[in-house]
């Protein structure tokens, strides 16, 4: 399983972005996509996150200005990001568990990450 993010760059404190993130290989289900972001010199910690049924979870940091969403049919999630802000400069990494096999126990998989930055 593979995922590949997309979608980050740099934009003006208040501005928008677009995140995706597509999974690709053989699997039997994705039943958690999500979000994590590290800043430099600091942890990585979590976004968001979609569960298989579309519960969502977000962090307090960024409730009310980000949107979690997913395509099933592309394996593909999505993180609207908007009234951005120069704390939000982090790289940001998709993640996806993934079952492999109908009585298969769950893997965790990642995207590369993606840069987003946030300056005037």
């Amino acid at each position: 399983v593979q995922l590949q993010a997309s979608g980050g760059g740099l934009v003006q404190p208040g501005g928008s972005l677009r995140l995706s993130c597509a999974a690709s290989g053989s699997f039997f289900s994705i039943n958690r996509m999500g979000w994590y972001r590290q800043a430099p010199g600091k942890q990585r910690e979590l976004v968001a996150t979609i569960a298989r049924g579309g519960i969502t979870n977000y962090a307090d940091s960024v409730k009310g200005r980000f949107t979690i969403s997913k395509d099933n049919a592309k394996s593909t999630e999505y993180l609207q990001m908007n009234s951005l802000k120069p704390e939000d400069t982090a790289v940001y990494y998709c993640n996806a568990l993934v079952r492999l096999s109908f009585t298969g126990i769950e893997n965790d998989y990642w995207g590369q990450g993606t840069l987003v930055t946030v300056s005037s």
